[in-house]
């Protein structure tokens, strides 16, 4: 199918919306790419659609099944910050695919509230280890009548000494990178089964 004067215009509209949508999520070269990339695939698909009896019906047809402008922008964004997230692995990539999913998927939601419960324990164990050294009867193993019933820090200084010693400073860094560690391989492997999911 060629476009009339009018159809290129629908087109060109339909493009400047989803540009301006995917400049919220995206960066400025990345939107250039990403709408480049989009125009593309929807001139193939113009080109090889018929369009008798009715140009506009059928470029319509062509618009409706990409999708609205904002939730291509969304689900172009969410798909090239996965594969960053994957590929580099870092935690600001991993951070932003997750954010990503949480805000628009129900099971994204909730994987990224326990792998951030997980990030903040592992975060927990690491200050805990700092604030052993400067609040020495602050921080440690608090008893009620002798019975353990916390592990932490506590201010002001409990009536009861707290036990663990100096010792619970390597325990707390150990605990503390085990969990960072485990909850970012989590979070890798979580992606990259969301990205296989949608690829099939």
């Amino acid at each position: 199918m060629i476009l009339t004067d009018t159809g290129e215009s629908r087109v060109n509209g339909y493009l400047f919306v989803l540009e301006r949508s995917l400049k919220t999520f995206l960066p400025p070269d990345v939107v250039r790419h990403a709408v480049r990339e989009i125009d593309s695939h929807l001139r193939e698909r113009i080109a090889s659609a018929d369009a008798s009896p009715d140009e506009r019906a059928a470029l319509e047809k062509i618009l409706a099944e990409l999708g609205p402008p904002l939730r291509v922008a969304q689900a172009y964004s969410a798909e090239r910050t996965i594969d960053e997230a994957i590929a580099t692995g870092r935690f600001v990539a991993i951070a932003r695919a997750l954010f990503h999913l949480a805000v628009s998927t129900v099971s994204g939601f909730f994987v990224g509230l326990g792998l951030l419960t997980g990030y903040m324990i592992g975060v927990a164990f690491l200050i805990l280890a700092v604030l052993k050294p400067i609040f020495p009867a602050n921080v440690g193993l608090h008893t009620v009548a002798g019975w353990p019933v916390s592990f932490g820090a506590t201010f002001p200084a409990p009536a009861e000494p707290v036990r663990g010693g100096y010792s619970i400073i390597p325990l707390c860094i150990t605990l503390g990178l085990v969990a960072l560690v485990v909850t970012h391989r989590c979070a890798r492997k979580f992606l990259a089964w969301w990205r296989l999911r949608r690829l099939s």
